[in-house]
């Protein structure tokens, strides 16, 4: 049995000593996983339309990239040195690797989004005279977008998860006290590491949410009714 006191596995004055540290990887934990999330957002709206409107070949590009959110996160950051010609070490291959992950869950998002709008309404607003782009930009998109949203914070709280992984090529930022604690035998770390990342998730999770009912408040009045 561990003597937590003679082995010092929790230290909580390690805390104030290592606060600048840990906030400094905190805060370099939240980059890497959000800007990969806003990086896919912006290319998924687009390249979730081209996937929808291809028809039933759709579900063979979204196996495809099912394979592709298949691949193990550490494999992944390994082979993207090889890909954009950067050093092992760069954070450039954690947040290029996110952005695929992401990218790869999110298109089904908007695909499914697109596929829940009835047929009706999109008639109807082809019948008033909208293009296709139109109609996509003010009609279908706003209705698909609940279900983008849910697919958001999916990958948002997945990316903060898996940018802990990069501790084994020498980064992961929050990874490094996980690192740290199990490589000394000390638990503090660990715990720390822990309950911040799953702050992060929790906070990240909350901001997505109360964008969600700021820019769809119709959404908002349906589910309540």
């Amino acid at each position: 049995m561990i003597d937590w006191v003679t082995n010092r596995s929790l230290d909580w004055n390690w805390l104030g000593r290592n606060a600048g540290m840990i906030g400094s990887l905190t805060l370099e934990h939240a980059i890497l996983a959000v800007v990969p999330v806003l990086v896919a957002f912006a290319v998924s709206i687009p390249l979730g339309y081209l996937v929808f409107r291809t028809g039933r070949a759709a579900n063979s590009v979204l196996a495809l990239f099912g394979v592709i959110y298949s691949i193990p996160s550490l494999a992944l950051f390994v082979a993207m040195p090889a890909f954009l010609g950067t050093k092992i070490l760069s954070p450039i291959n954690i947040a290029v690797a996110l952005a695929i992950y992401s990218v790869a869950l999110l298109v089904r998002s908007v695909v499914d989004g697109l596929r829940s709008v009835p047929s009706s309404v999109k008639q109807s607003a082809s019948a008033v005279g909208y293009g296709g782009l139109r109609r996509f930009m003010t009609v279908e998109l706003p209705l698909a977008m609940p279900v983008v949203f849910a697919g958001l914070r999916v990958v948002t709280v997945s990316n903060i998860a898996l940018v802990s992984v990069g501790v084994l090529i020498g980064l992961g930022s929050l990874g490094q006290l996980f690192d740290t604690g199990f490589n000394r035998n000390f638990y503090t770390p660990i715990v720390v590491g822990l309950v911040l990342t799953v702050v992060l998730a929790l906070i990240a999770d909350a901001v997505i949410l109360l964008i969600q009912r700021g820019t769809l408040p119709w959404a908002r009045g349906r589910r309540a009714a």
